[in-house]
């Protein structure tokens, strides 16, 4: 074969493998766009670690739109909001814990020089079965309100049944429920790794010590006996509350589950079978602020458009959250759901939340992990 032959051929060869890389590249570009859901807008991945609450929040394929068009892809991973804490953080933009006691520690951890920014709450509310609503509204440890689908947990009392380590079955009225049996205690998080479980301790101690925050090892003392009944007689905990809402939805394990109020909301909104649902508010409860840590200048963008954004709101209000400061967005979303939620939260009194040390003290009391000091 010549040297001109010889040339053309090479010539040919390459020109087809350079057309294989220009289809692989182009290729490339559609899986990449079809990825971020957008019509060819570029984005910046943003990597952050999440409560589980929010986990289809950020899967929502119109959230994942509407950050797109903002020039954002976020990629997520879950963790119990007190785990996050210990989590080696290095290369994410964000974490985004359930409350504000993790997040001021993930802050001062990282030395994160971003202000912390909370977007959205929610409240701590109850899950119950009607019978099992039923029977403690029937002995004074709560109130149901028409139609029976929405009430208040009375946590004095609720606290002293819990100090009397009573059962189902010596409630009046118990009697035929098979599911309603053993001791009386609400289901929650580990408070060592949840916020959910943590804010527990921190309305029960509230209410337990009258009224007042625990702001030292002495009053961290006089509630960490019924603490620990409220926690050791749950066993095995979760670290996150998407479980048990899932089990208690799907109709196993405890008739009394401490969840968000965003998860019930959710599905509710949803138009989701609501069954024998019903909702009971805490008449002493804590708020979870949901509190997004930025940790790279992509992660304050996230948190700004989170807070600001009126679509990210709106879809924000559909998965249940309630606005920081615009009450009046999640009151239109519930309009119709007002017989299993309180909108507007009346007679529900907010306990102040310890400082994070002390919190953690009290989890550690309460798990029996600690001695006193």
């Amino acid at each position: 074969m010549g040297f001109r032959e010889h040339a053309a051929r090479v010539r040919r060869i390459l020109g087809i493998v350079l057309a294989v890389l220009l289809l692989g590249g182009v290729a490339a570009v559609l899986v990449a766009g079809g990825d971020r859901g957008d019509s060819g807008t570029a984005t910046k991945t943003v990597r952050g670690v999440i409560g589980s609450e929010k986990a289809e929040f950020f899967a929502d394929p119109e959230v994942v739109k509407a950050l797109a068009a903002k020039g954002l892809t976020v990629r997520t991973e879950t963790s119990g909001s007190w785990d996050m804490e210990r989590l080696p953080l290095r290369g994410y933009d964000f974490a985004f814990p359930s409350a504000k006691a993790p997040a001021d520690e993930i802050k001062a951890r990282t030395k994160a020089t971003g202000t912390p920014v909370r977007p959205f709450y929610s409240p701590l509310v109850v899950v119950a079965h009607s019978a099992a609503a039923t029977v403690l509204a029937g002995n004074g440890l709560a109130t149901l309100g028409p139609g029976g689908h929405t009430g208040t947990l009375r946590m004095e009392a609720y606290l002293a049944a819990a100090r009397a380590d009573r059962t189902w079955q010596q409630l009046k009225g118990s009697a035929g429920h098979a599911e309603l049996s053993g001791t009386l205690f609400v289901t929650s998080t580990d408070p060592l790794a949840s916020s959910s479980g943590a804010l527990y301790l921190a309305a029960a101690s509230y209410v337990a010590d009258g009224g007042r925050v625990a702001g030292d090892e002495a009053a961290v003392d006089r509630t960490a006996p019924l603490l620990r009944k409220l926690i050791q007689v749950q066993g095995a905990q979760q670290s996150s509350s998407d479980a048990p809402f899932r089990d208690f939805v799907s109709g196993v394990g405890n008739p009394l589950v401490l969840v968000y109020e965003s998860q019930v909301a959710a599905q509710l909104i949803a138009k989701q079978e609501a069954g024998d649902l019903v909702v009971l508010y805490p008449d002493t409860t804590v708020n979870s602020d949901h509190t997004l840590v930025p940790l790279t200048e992509a992660g304050r963008t996230l948190g700004d458009l989170l807070s600001t954004d009126p679509e990210l709101r709106r879809l924000a209000v559909r998965h249940g959250f309630r606005p920081q400061g615009a009450p009046a967005e999640f009151t239109a979303a519930t309009a119709g759901l007002t017989g299993y939620l309180d909108q507007t939260l009346t007679g529900v009194r907010q306990a102040p939340v310890p400082t994070s040390a002390v919190l953690h003290r009290m989890a550690l009391r309460a798990r029996d992990q600690g001695d006193p000091a």
